[in-house]
């Protein structure tokens, strides 16, 4: 199994979790979190969003991939995006609202994703 490291995305403003997730399997891949969150939960929780939404939008005939999820809480941002270089992965982040810059971090997301291998 790799070992994938998430340390760059800590450096982002609002950081409070991140995961890469097997979105077949729901499984944590690799996590971290500055706070209590449990990853394992969430991670297999985040992986039935996933499939909903790709059910969802099958039945609905939308042919598009499905660049990012986000839930936006009172105080945080949930972030589930879909690798484009591995479909079965998906990383998760959770942001603190006040903090965050939504599309930064975004434009982070899409950059970290490049410095994954699978091989």
């Amino acid at each position: 199994m790799n070992n994938f490291s998430l340390d760059s995305l800590k450096n982002l403003d609002g950081y409070i979790a991140s995961a890469l997730v097997d979105s077949d399997s729901g499984m944590l891949m690799a996590g971290d979190s500055q706070g209590s969150i449990d990853l394992d939960l969430a991670a297999a929780g985040n992986s039935e969003v996933l499939r909903a939404k790709r059910k969802v939008a099958a039945a609905l005939h939308i042919h598009s991939a499905i660049e990012d999820i986000l839930i936006s809480l009172e105080d945080q941002y949930h972030l589930i995006r879909p690798l484009e270089t591995n479909k079965n992965v998906f990383l998760y982040v959770i942001m603190d609202r006040r903090r965050a810059n939504l599309a930064m971090s975004r434009h982070h997301f899409k950059s970290f994703e490049k410095t994954l291998d699978f091989s």
